[in-house]
């Protein structure tokens, strides 16, 4: 279990170039957990990172593993806790050295063992058993140099290092970027099953949302230094907090509305059913609705009737630029071919429209969306129980 608690860390504290880059972030993770931390250049990813394994102490807030405080910890001490893999697999392996100098290197961090080049048995078989889990037959290959393996054998000798001791925890700074789609694609199916099947916690950090999407047990968006909103990969994608987040993660189509009363929103001077609530009459609000949820119909039959303006093959999909009559702009994901300058509708369902509360923290969405789900399922209870009465008289 990894659980840190208030951590705040500044740079250049004092000066005119001081910048808080964590701000009292708080999250707790269970052993076993996939996390990403995902968001935008400068947000504070690999500063909570750093932080966490002791490349930068913190000036307020605790870090604890398995109820052990390493907060005051030294890195290398740390060592035996957290394994890191990094952007550039060279990064904390050597070059120079043989796949198997550069594994007993990473099984002597964090002990006072000396270096020591003597090899057991057991340790090359152990090594052959690691490397075989990444499925490359690297374990056939102790002997060769790191330097002439090609970035995605570099990558899993990387990954490789950060598990052979079976730490606590693995911390993985954006480890994919740096490989090509199809490699890069390949590694997120590795890394998810070798998880998976070690029970290892992994703190994934990329600013890839269909990464963080694909691969997460739990997301959390962070930007200036805050966690913006944290929750499951459906959760994050179906009920962002605020625009940030709909914008961040996935496309989105958000416009300016007003909240009339419960489950009923008005957007582009239309009243349209919703299955939001616990907000205020006539409340202004923002409205997401995502591009794979509009669909195309005749103009007639749409709730709302848009003009193409372009499209393109995404392959899967075609991606589709429209602007209705009040100039707001619309994409649609759709797997049927328009026609560009042709005017076309737009249908959704209420479950389609997703409304924002304007500066909404996270615990008030929580707290907002608790109290008017347990409504919604007291309302369903007692519909439940009307029709059962009806089904006990038709049967007299």
């Amino acid at each position: 279990m990894l659980e840190v608690k208030n951590m705040v860390k500044t740079f250049f504290k004092g000066t005119i170039n001081e910048k808080t880059a964590l701000q009292g972030i708080d999250l707790r993770l269970e052993e076993g957990d996939f996390c990403t931390v995902i968001g935008g250049n400068g947000a504070g990813k690999s500063t909570l990172l750093n932080s966490i394994a002791g490349v930068f102490p913190v000036d307020e807030g605790s870090i604890t593993i398995n109820d052990i405080d390493v907060t005051k910890m030294p890195e290398y001490k740390r060592a035996k806790y957290i394994g890191r893999v990094f952007q550039d697999p060279m990064v904390g392996t050597a070059g120079n050295m043989q796949i198997e100098e550069n594994l007993i290197l990473a099984m002597r961090r964090g002990k006072n063992l000396g270096l020591k080049w003597a090899f057991k048995d057991s340790e090359q078989a152990f090594f052959k058993e690691r490397l075989a889990l990444l499925g490359l037959g690297l374990e056939d290959r102790l002997s060769a140099r790191m330097g002439l393996l090609s970035g995605g054998q570099r990558q899993r000798v990387a990954i490789a290092r950060a598990i052979i001791n079976e730490p606590r925890v693995v911390l993985l700074d954006e480890p994919l970027s740096a490989l090509d789609l199809k490699l890069r694609t390949d590694m997120q199916y590795e890394l998810r099953e070798l998880q998976q099947r070690l029970g290892i916690t992994f703190v994934f950090v990329t600013h890839d949302q269909e990464e963080a999407l694909a691969m997460s047990d739990w997301i959390f968006v962070m930007n200036e230094g805050e966690i913006v909103q944290s929750g499951t990969p459906v959760d994050i994608y179906d009920e962002p907090i605020n625009h940030f987040v709909a914008t961040f993660i996935g496309e989105s189509n958000i416009l300016p509305g007003i909240m009339i009363e419960d489950y009923l929103v008005e957007f582009n001077g239309k009243r349209f059913e919703s299955v939001d609530g616990g907000m205020r009459p006539n409340e202004p609000v923002e409205v997401v609705i995502r591009p794979e949820d509009l669909r195309i119909t005749l103009p007639e039959e749409g709730k709302l009737q848009v003009k193409v303006d372009t499209q393109l093959f995404r392959g899967v999909h075609y991606e589709i630029i429209a602007y209705d009559e009040l100039g707001n702009e619309w994409m649609i994901h759709s797997t049927r071919k328009a026609i560009v300058g042709e005017e076309i509708g737009l249908d959704f369902e209420p479950e389609d429209i997703h409304v924002m509360r304007l500066n909404e923290t996270e615990e008030e969405f929580d707290a907002r969306i608790e109290e008017y789900v347990e409504v919604e399922e007291q309302e369903a209870g007692l519909i439940n129980a009307i029709e059962e009465e009806r089904d006990e008289e038709n049967n007299l």
